[in-house]
């Protein structure tokens, strides 16, 4: 069963959260077997990238979707993926090239350095006119180096948008993806997370900085095959076991779809008349195959007209189905 644990190491100015996807991520991989599966290089990225997702809707204060999106120049086109409040989640990655055998991050989705890394923080229930917050990092460095850790790049993205140092730690294959997040506890004001400590006039910042960069450096430790092969209990341990911890109830996340033929209904009157006639004169129905579930929505003529006929049509929400 997939696990989220979160702990907080006692006096020290640092927490840590530490998330196993199993049934959660193995299912996500069912939903694409029928469509011939991911090379191992995106099924590797796409298992990162979901893990990161948990880990870091997880770590904020928020009432909505967090999506995470890495798009490019390469063979991968774009890979997504989406945790709610409840840490339900999806993803999904569109390949639209070969990708060689043993591809790194740069030659999936940044070959000529146009790749991009991009987080949205969708609000669950919108104030009139309010518009999704997104923040969007490259993937390479301050020197225009490519960055082939997906962890550095998003620890980069916290940096810049949090003010917290942090360290991520991610993993996956075909059974398990998994990450380690450890961050430096923001000071009050500072940050926008759970977990602040108020500041004092005789703190010794020198020596709080030391304590992260010292649970940081341990954190490193951890090889790629222990992430994925460990439980939790055995990694906290081997790596913190002269720390004291504090540890949490663990969350269960688990995957869930939100498609809807409500909701491609509107992704499809978005379109107009005219496309939607066009697609019927030439294949007789319109079908869309939801690409995080695969879930099948067919429409025929009659169903077609009744999306431009309706007096009580809305408009359509954001919607990644093709």
């Amino acid at each position: 069963m997939s696990e989220l644990h979160k702990f907080l190491f006692d006096g020290l100015p640092v927490r840590g959260m530490l998330v196993r996807l199993t049934d959660s991520w193995q299912e996500i991989l069912k939903r694409r077997h029928a469509a011939g599966g991911y090379p191992v290089e995106v099924m590797h990225l796409l298992g990162e990238m979901t893990a990161a997702g948990a880990l870091m809707q997880s770590n904020i204060k928020f009432n909505g979707a967090l999506i995470l999106q890495i798009f490019g120049d390469g063979p991968v086109k774009l890979a997504v993926a989406e945790v709610q409040p409840d840490l339900s989640l999806r993803a999904t990655a569109t390949v639209t090239g070969v990708v060689d055998p043993g591809s790194s991050l740069s030659q999936l989705v940044n070959v000529d350095n146009k790749g991009r890394c991009a987080i949205t923080l969708d609000p669950k229930d919108k104030f009139p006119g309010q518009q999704p917050y997104q923040g969007v990092v490259p993937l390479y460095g301050d020197q225009h180096e490519k960055i082939e850790n997906l962890g550095e790049v998003l620890e980069h993205y916290m940096l810049q948008s949090e003010q917290l140092d942090t360290r991520l730690i991610l993993a996956a294959d075909g059974h398990v993806a998994a990450g380690l997040l450890i961050q430096r506890l923001p000071v009050k004001g500072e940050g926008n997370l759970e977990g602040q400590i108020d500041r004092d006039a005789n703190e010794d910042e020198i020596g709080r900085n030391e304590d992260y960069k010292r649970i940081a450096m341990l954190a490193g430790t951890l090889k790629r095959e222990e992430l994925l092969t460990l439980d939790a209990d055995t990694i906290l341990r081997r790596l913190f076991w002269e720390e004291r911890i504090t540890r949490y109830e663990p969350a269960a996340p688990t995957f869930a779809c939100n498609c809807s033929r409500e909701r491609v209904g509107g992704m499809l009157r978005s379109l107009g008349v005219e496309e939607i006639e066009s697609i019927l004169a030439e294949c007789g129905d319109v079908s869309v195959d939801c690409e995080f579930c695969g879930a099948n929505y067919t429409f025929d003529p009659v169903d077609a007209a009744q999306l431009f006929t309706s007096q009580t049509q809305q408009p359509p929400p954001p919607s990644t189905v093709q």
